[in-house]
């Protein structure tokens, strides 16, 4: 599941996101509502154990659907989303609320 962090008094939740390493993966970026879907907007940093991982700050209150892209050819769901909904290609997005 992301990890969340909610900061006192603020409406703004930063949301770590990560892959484990048995996505055996060379690059993964995060897609979603929240940056048009843009693979190279949200690009994850490859940790020593071969994981990947990212963050940002989300404004609270809503969820978003998002996405990861594998390689640039692959497309994942979160196994630990906070849900998931059809989308119009057939599949389903991962659904994170925050």
């Amino acid at each position: 599941m992301p990890q969340k962090s909610y900061a006192k008094g603020s409406k703004v939740c930063r949301v770590t996101f990560r892959l484990p390493a048995e996505i055996d993966a060379k690059s993964a970026s995060l897609c979603g509502e929240f940056n048009g879907w843009d693979p190279s907007a949200n690009p994850m940093k490859r940790l020593k154990d071969g994981s990947f991982k990212t963050s940002l700050s989300l404004p609270s209150g809503r969820s978003y659907r998002f996405r990861y892209l594998i390689d640039g050819e692959r497309w994942e769901n979160d196994w630990n989303a906070d849900g998931y909904i059809p989308n119009s290609f057939g599949s389903d997005d991962s659904v994170v609320e925050v």
